[in-house]
């Protein structure tokens, strides 16, 4: 029952956003622009909001660790679930972010796509060729620079379904540094492998959590080797960031 009023209380919030996009978003890609930078500053708090109340959900986003964040900057960061995406809003609803994903969360997902295309993230083939890829991130890294937006990059380059920590890829980040040559912020988050189905989000919103944290922020890679130093040193970090709060209640800060 109570799973149903949740996501009932989520529909009345979403739907009329879903249902004024894919309206909107054919005509005027202006105007869905408008209407998605409206959602993404307003809807993940009332989300959240609305889980909180309802299934006692909590969302850990670590407002400390923000202090001294540059104006501008990339971020790199683990990879969990869809949810990443709103969580990453909610607590960093004072930057303008864009993500880097697959296009096919830019054909046919209510809400998603038009948001995800009217403010132009950077949406990668899933069989595009090496060097195509690459085209795509220099151009997004360089209109990040330009925009004043800041660039998220998954390092793993799909979602752990377990929670566990994967392979970061090098190529990707090199791609992007070099082109918006930004300061490197590294990220940890944890909570959205648990909600990665339906059953998922039925068995385990209630009384769950999210958890994000800024954990150092680099200069911006000059060469290669330090873009792998980066690479290597983040991996270690969060994979301990997630053992830390592993080790801690659901439910303790």
């Amino acid at each position: 029952m109570r799973s149903f009023i949740t996501f009932l209380a989520l529909g009345f919030l979403l739907i009329p956003i879903a249902v004024g996009l894919a309206i909107v978003y054919p005509f005027s890609k202006k105007t869905a622009k408008k209407l998605s930078d409206y959602c993404v500053k307003k809807m993940p708090v009332k989300v959240f909001g609305v889980l909180e109340k309802i299934d006692g959900f909590k969302f850990f986003g670590y407002e400390e660790s923000k202090a001294g964040l540059p104006a501008q900057f990339m971020i790199i960061s683990n990879h969990q679930s869809l949810f990443d995406i709103p969580a990453y809003m909610r607590f960093m609803p004072e930057v303008d972010l864009r993500f880097i994903a697959k296009d096919k969360l830019g054909k046919g997902v209510p809400m998603v796509s038009p948001m995800l295309k009217s403010q132009e993230h950077c949406l990668i083939p899933r069989n595009v060729r090496p060097l195509e890829s690459v085209k795509l991130i220099s151009a997004f890294g360089e209109r990040a620079k330009q925009q004043n937006i800041v660039p998220v990059l998954f390092p793993e380059g799909t979602r752990s379904r377990d929670g566990e920590l994967g392979k970061f890829y090098s190529a990707g980040f090199r791609t992007l540094s070099e082109a918006c040559g930004l300061p490197v912020v590294v990220c940890a988050l944890d909570g959205g492998w648990k909600f990665s189905g339906l059953k998922g989000l039925i068995r385990n919103m209630h009384k769950g959590s999210y958890r994000l944290e800024v954990l150092k922020v680099y200069a911006s890679p000059r060469n290669k080797e330090e873009a792998q130093t980066i690479l290597d040193e983040s991996k270690v970090m969060i994979d301990n960031k997630l053992k830390e709060w592993r080790q801690k209640p659901l439910m303790e800060r």
